[in-house]
């Protein structure tokens, strides 16, 4: 049986709270037959899928409402508490591509059960972190889980259900991944009003005991037997190349730009980097296909991938932060301030992706980031502390519409700049370059958002702003009008 990766649809559905939280949108295109699961047994298979990868959408757009009561509780410093974000985004970021070919190596049934149960263990360990370096490793494990069961889901979806149903199996596993999103950041600023920030982790706990029940009992195991090698040189140059870059941009807002060991772990993650290229075009079956970007459009689209969300998880990581620790909001309602834009993003974006069909997606594309550009603006003017309906909500609704427009079309886009066969690694690319922006945008404006003197939020949301326009301008400059499919 040949399995076939196919676009991102999630991409397309699912908000972004801390970057995209889209994977690889595997469909499992079983080539040969169809499923003989009986319909109990489908049932379960999806809902155990959706609630595994709940526990990983949750705890992506959850910490940061908690990352105030989070610093007061562990007396971390600024560092730690970029740290306590970029732990979790480093490892999804480096290690999605290769967590997804370990389920089509080892069973997908298999690496699923096993996310899930580390990702609950390692909740438990956020829980009872004593200190902010324990919280921080925790959440690298988290990280690592994530990389496992969130393209594990999905591929057990295309394993389980038949052509005729996969589309809306799919559409369920995304419909339920939106919600669990976008009630995250407000159930999680409840628990941490009214309960400990603590309570955000364990409410894993329940959720993988039921995952790994239902997937037990009701998902079949499934394999590609022509996945036969994993590039794991490559996550490791790249897992350990952009580790050494944040840990050097992150420390130089402590240590200063004159620190020699700020300027070595830079130069020796750019190092590392530059090795994980190299291996990437000796390898023979890698991570991150250096061909993909002979495509002028695909490396526009991941150019685009890259400032826009540089400036959206950067714009959404400081927002809450800036809204408790300056203007008086309790994390439950600085997390309810995102709910319009996971409604708007849930609501609109089919809308979208049919528009972009229509007149192509060079101008949604160039619209869309200078739309979020302009919402972000507006997040960082004077009037963000006049309150929610005045302050804040004209700017989340800007940022959400412009995200709106861009988002499905990226999708499209990519995944139309690349031949069939590497549609599914042109997803986990784009995939891994909107986490690695988040990463790196949480690093850089970290270093002006807690720099002393004047306030920094300001400059943050300008920052993120340009970003975005940049983004636009990519699209405009870099992509094609209607992308052709590649034979």
């Amino acid at each position: 049986m040949k399995w076939d990766w196919r676009p991102g649809c999630i991409h397309a559905i699912l908000p972004a709270m801390t970057g995209p939280v889209h994977p690889p949108c595997d469909e499992g295109v079983i080539r040969a037959g169809r499923s003989d699961t009986p319909a109990p047994r489908k049932r379960l298979a999806l809902a155990a899928t959706v609630l595994g990868s709940s526990m990983a959408f949750i705890d992506g757009s959850v910490v940061n409402v908690a990352l105030p009561a989070m610093r007061t509780a562990l007396k971390a410093d600024a560092a730690q508490v970029q740290w306590i974000v970029n732990a979790y985004l480093l490892l999804l970021g480096a290690l999605v591509l290769i967590g997804g070919s370990a389920g089509d190596r080892y069973g997908r049934r298999k690496v699923f059960v096993i996310g899930v149960s580390l990702f609950a263990a390692a909740s438990l360990g956020c829980a009872l972190a004593p200190d902010a370096d324990w919280l921080i490793a925790a959440r690298a494990v988290q990280g690592i889980a994530a990389a496992l069961l969130v393209p594990a889901s999905l591929a057990i979806l295309g394993s389980t259900f038949d052509d005729s149903e996969r589309g809306a199996a799919i559409g369920a596993w995304a419909g339920f991944g939106a919600v669990t999103t976008a009630i995250g950041p407000v159930l999680g600023g409840w628990l941490v009003d009214h309960v400990s920030w603590r309570a955000i982790f364990l409410i894993n706990l329940p959720l993988a005991l039921a995952t790994v029940w239902l997937a037990l009992a009701a998902v079949r195991e499934s394999r590609d037997p022509e996945v036969e090698h994993l590039d794991w040189r490559g996550a490791v140059l790249a897992a350990a190349g952009l580790g050494a870059v944040t840990w050097g941009l992150t420390a130089a807002g402590q240590r200063g730009w004159a620190s020699p060991a700020v300027w070595t772990a830079l130069g020796v993650g750019a190092a590392l980097l530059a090795g994980f290229l190299v291996s990437q075009a000796r390898e023979k079956h890698p991570m991150m296909p250096l061909t993909l970007y002979r495509s002028r459009t695909f490396s526009g689209a991941n150019l685009l991938t890259l400032a826009l969300y540089f400036g959206l998880t950067g714009a959404l990581f400081f927002l809450p932060y800036e809204l408790i620790a300056r203007h008086g909001y309790s994390a439950a309602k600085a997390g309810a301030t995102l709910l319009p834009f996971s409604l708007i993003m849930g609501t609109l974006s089919g809308v979208t992706g049919k528009l972009a069909d229509r007149f192509g997606a060079r101008p949604m594309l160039t619209l869309g980031p200078i739309l979020a550009g302009v919402g972000f603006g507006l997040l960082g003017a004077p009037w963000i502390g006049s309150g929610f309906w005045t302050g804040v909500l004209p700017g989340v609704l800007v940022v959400a519409l412009g995200m709106t427009v861009a988002v499905a079309p990226l999708t499209t886009t990519v995944m139309s700049a690349v031949a069939a066969s590497h549609a599914g690694v042109a997803s986990g690319v784009n995939n891994a370059v909107a986490r690695i922006a988040g990463l790196l945008a949480v690093a850089v404006l970290g270093l002006i958002y807690f720099a002393p003197g004047p306030q920094g939020y300001p400059w943050v949301m300008g920052i993120s702003a340009a970003a975005a326009v940049a983004a636009g301008i990519v699209g405009a400059v870099m992509i094609e009008a209607k992308p052709r499919a590649k034979a």
